[in-house]
């Protein structure tokens, strides 16, 4: 007859289940504690019963044995106990969903409000572009109509010299007078 197994169930208000410390949880035989080891076993085959679920249900017949070896099931106070379905119980009500849902609207506001402001930087950056495209088109042409006009005026105040010259040898006198009258302002 196996000797008495005393356990303690602690809780602790930030883990939704009662867990065991590994200290409690091995039993003691005339004393000297029982070393842990793993069982080793192997999946049911699948003409057997399988239990489909993620966690296996502590009722169903796949498991042979424990890790403390076979011991009466009916010890271990859980006969009858789905874990999947308790897990899934203290789960719903250990979470509260409404702040979750509070930041994950947040967070799809934030993420819509970011990809407008990234095609609107997108567009004002297309529009900077045409901008710059037309600027320097002007700014080409611009330097060009500026070469145009040095040409233009360096062909005229030739022209202007020339025509100066040849007024002061045909009409000195008149030249004299009318440049001691009206003085150049641009000196040749």
């Amino acid at each position: 007859m196996p000797a008495a197994v005393a356990r303690y169930t602690v809780t602790s208000p930030t883990m939704p289940l009662a867990m065991p410390g590994k200290s409690q949880h091995l039993p003691l035989a005339a004393g000297k504690p029982i070393p842990y080891r793993r069982a080793a076993i192997s999946p049911p085959s699948a003409g057997s019963s399988v239990n489909t679920s993620a966690v296996p249900s502590l009722t169903s017949g796949s498991y042979a044995g424990s890790a403390f070896g076979d011991h009466d099931r009916s010890d271990s106070g859980a006969h009858g106990v789905d874990l999947l379905d308790m897990m899934s119980s203290r789960l719903s009500t250990a979470i509260d969903p409404l702040p979750l849902d509070r930041s994950l609207a947040r967070q799809a506001q934030t993420s819509g409000e970011l990809n407008a402001k990234q095609r609107e930087l997108a567009e004002l950056h297309a529009m900077a572009q045409r901008r710059m495209k037309s600027t320097r088109a002007n700014l080409t042409d611009g330097i060009k109509a500026a070469k145009d006009v040095r040409k233009d005026l360096e062909w005229t105040q030739k022209r202007v010299s020339s025509l100066n010259a040849k007024a002061a040898k045909k009409y000195p006198i008149a030249y004299k007078a009318a440049s001691a009258r009206y003085p150049s302002q641009i000196d040749c």
